[in-house]
């Protein structure tokens, strides 16, 4: 394993029990430039991670709390009228972070979702038709609760698309459990460590494009993307009717990085089958829109990825 990652890893892993798929997937995204979607029940240690990451990367990290009446400035941030100078100036909002942990995000409307949308991708914020830059690096963790679902709404297909990697988060082991309350029990949770900075990011980030990728595990990603779209092309006639769209090519590029990121995380230099397949259920499970048969059917997006990943011939 790369040493960095290791590093960081031990650090989070000080107050966080299991969930390692989870600290992957926040250092992938990391990594890459991308955002993450996490889905899991209250109380399984997602903004812990997400803080931990932070405080071991010695990076800023801000939370918000979506709600019904939450405002799209009370994300972005605002303009004000400065009484004593008689002038207008910004009020960055919560998302001038490095870490952003948008908690709950289906709670609030699409209004203010869509807020979030810019920034994701274009790493600016426009306030009063000024732009501004966030800082680097920059990631949005969002969660959402599958529970309770009064009340809340539904994220647009735009959205969905810009999240990198979509992880579902269960509960720990009876094992891993024992141990998180008996460290509770014991001494509480040690003191997290910064091993590293905002500039190892960026070096793992440039390091990224010297990994390299053969054309034939490239176009098997493609294959697993593009059977998504057609699955009858791919001996795959009975998914047609579950699938009322395929993923994006927004995937196809996502997996392309998400790949060679596991690769540079595993300390290797190359991308194989096996990292891809790490990170195939994680990039597309959220880019499948699954047609009223599918949910009559009990039939989801992971069952989708699976037979796809056995149809698809491995180069």
């Amino acid at each position: 394993m790369n040493e960095r990652v290791e590093a960081i890893k031990k650090e989070v892993f000080k107050v966080i029990v299991g969930h390692e798929h989870l600290v992957d997937s926040m250092l992938i995204a990391l990594l890459c430039e991308g955002h993450l979607r996490v889905e899991g029940v209250p109380g399984l240690a997602k903004t812990t991670a997400v803080n931990a990451l932070a405080k071991s990367l010695g990076l800023e990290f801000k939370r918000v709390q979506f709600t019904p009446d939450l405002l799209p400035s009370d994300i972005t941030g605002t303009e004000i009228y400065d009484q004593k100078s008689g002038e207008f100036k910004i009020k960055q909002g919560p998302v001038f972070t490095n870490l952003l942990l948008a908690d709950e995000i289906n709670r609030a409307p699409a209004k203010v979702q869509s807020a979030l949308l810019e920034v994701m991708q274009e790493r600016q914020v426009t306030i009063a038709q000024e732009s501004y830059k966030v800082a680097r690096p920059f990631l949005v963790l969002a969660t959402q609760n599958p529970v309770e679902q009064e009340g809340t709404y539904r994220l647009p297909e735009a959205q969905l698309d810009r999240f990198m990697l979509k992880v579902d988060v269960g509960y720990n082991t009876i094992e891993e459990e024992f141990e998180v309350v008996s460290r509770v029990a014991a001494k509480g949770f040690e003191p997290i460590s910064q091993v590293a900075g905002a500039e190892d990011i960026e070096s793992m980030q440039r390091e990224l494009a010297s990994i390299h990728v053969d054309d034939a595990v490239v176009k098997y990603m493609l294959k697993l993307v593009f059977a998504t779209r057609f699955p009858q092309e791919y001996s795959l006639k009975e998914l047609k009717e579950y699938i009322e769209f395929g993923a994006s090519p927004r995937a196809s590029i996502d997996l392309f990085k998400a790949s060679r990121a596991v690769a540079l995380m595993r300390g290797k230099d190359y991308v194989s089958v096996v990292d891809v397949s790490e990170v195939l259920h994680d990039v597309l499970r959220h880019r499948i829109i699954l047609s009223y048969r599918a949910e009559a059917a009990g039939v989801t997006s992971d069952d989708i990825v699976t037979e796809i990943q056995k149809a698809v011939a491995i180069p």
